[in-house]
């Protein structure tokens, strides 16, 4: 018996929260983690050798990915040291192709991410898929879906028709839908002459883009304030997408917490959308100061959403995904590390008396409301997901770092 969660399960009860309810509800929910933390974001497409596209990966730690076989190597070792349900979030450019084929992104096999199909059912993971509209020499003057040249717009259009099915096909394979997110980096650096025609070519092309009714695929877009490169101007910003997304039944709003200004809250969002979506893609990211994609900490923004979630019974609406990547420190402990930081937010939300919080609030108790869910915060939340982990045979804190230097001395710095 472990004594430590006995006494934490007796103090959650006498609050009326039952916390092997809440190990069980977090035991079920899958979060999908990105398959280029580990690589930096570089793919197998050999598109391009460094990132573009408004995107920046900083640091140059020993042992990064360099093959397909090495990734799955490093996120098969992450996984392992991670309890609960996971799915892999791949991107288009991670494109395995057989030996001397010539692969282009306008043209997309499924073949070519059956090997990524094949480590999933080894590894009992879902997937996830992202058309890749960057770090391509097709993306001209820094547009894709918005260009001006038809020759362009029309490459990238063909690439989003492809990679949808694509996520049909592994869908059909593993017997479960997948997230199939559209995110491209489309704007200008500075003050734009026309704001409205790019965004009239972008909803063209995502018209045609998601014209094809596909089983087992859930659409969605991704908004971004601004980005490197395009300072001034955004063609999918968040009032566009999220008009597209409640004007198209089945296409849904992405939210990453990296992308909107830095006094919005995607906490808040995410009730406002369940007023009108019955799903929510998410992507758990950490800006420091902007959208920099740093390593998931325990933060309160990450606990505020994961209340979200979970007081508003969404668990299985709200879609969760992972996005950062740091090149600056053990690319498998970043992974494990942000993910666990994921799931601790989510049990922290599920030890808490939402009934009778939600009660106070709507009998105007605020001076009740505000020392009860103060005094949550010292509770010994810390023994519960001790007992999570043991039950998930995962290792608990303190001890998962040491497995992954070993790796490293074993494996990375061998390479």
């Amino acid at each position: 018996m472990n004594e430590r969660y006995e006494s934490a399960k007796t103090l959650y009860a006498a609050l009326g929260v039952d916390t092997e309810a809440a190990l069980n509800a977090l035991a079920g929910k899958a979060i999908s983690i990105h398959c280029w933390q580990g690589d930096d974001v570089i793919g197998f497409d050999k598109a391009a050798e460094s990132l573009s596209g408004g995107i920046q990966t900083t640091g140059n730690y020993p042992g990064k990915a360099t093959t397909p076989a090495e990734l799955m190597a490093d996120f098969e070792k992450a996984i392992s040291l991670i309890p609960g349900k996971k799915r892999i979030n791949l991107h288009a450019s991670y494109a395995i192709l057989p030996a001397g084929e010539a692969g282009g992104r306008d043209k997309l096999a499924y073949e070519w991410y059956i090997p990524w199909v094949e480590f999933a059912k080894k590894n009992g993971l879902g997937i996830d898929f992202n058309p890749t509209f960057f770090s391509h020499p097709m993306v001209k003057d820094g547009l894709t879906l918005s260009s001006p040249d038809e020759t362009v717009r029309r490459y990238w259009i063909n690439h989003g028709i492809t990679s949808r099915r694509v996520a049909a096909r592994i869908a059909q394979a593993l017997g479960e839908p997948v997230l199939n997110n559209v995110w491209i980096p489309d704007g200008y650096k500075d003050v734009p002459a026309d704001r409205l025609g790019p965004r009239l070519r972008l909803k063209d092309s995502l018209d045609q883009i998601f014209a094809e009714k596909l089983d087992g695929v859930i659409d969605c877009v991704e908004s971004k304030v601004f980005g490197i490169g395009v300072e001034a101007y955004t063609v999918g910003s968040n009032e566009f997408y999220m008009s597209y997304a409640a004007s198209h039944p089945g296409i849904y709003n992405l939210l990453d917490n990296g992308h909107y200004h830095p006094t919005e809250v995607v906490s808040d969002k995410i009730p406002a959308l369940l007023a009108f979506f019955d799903k929510i893609p998410l992507h758990v990211t950490r800006g420091v100061r902007w959208d920099s994609d740093h390593v998931v900490r325990l933060e309160d923004e990450i606990k505020e959403i994961a209340v979200e979630i979970v007081r508003n019974n969404a668990l299985d609406k709200v879609l969760i995904g992972l996005d950062y990547f740091d090149a600056s420190i053990n690319r498998i402990a970043a992974w494990v590390l942000g993910t666990r930081n994921m799931q601790k937010a989510l049990l922290n939300a599920l030890l808490m008396p939402h009934k009778e919080l939600k009660a106070l609030q709507d009998e105007g108790r605020f001076t009740q409301l505000l020392v009860r869910q103060e005094e949550l915060k010292s509770l010994p939340f810390g023994d519960v997901w001790d007992e999570f982990c043991r039950r998930q045979n995962a290792p608990a804190d303190g001890a998962w770092l040491p497995m992954v230097e070993q790796y490293e001395r074993d494996v990375l710095l061998q390479r």
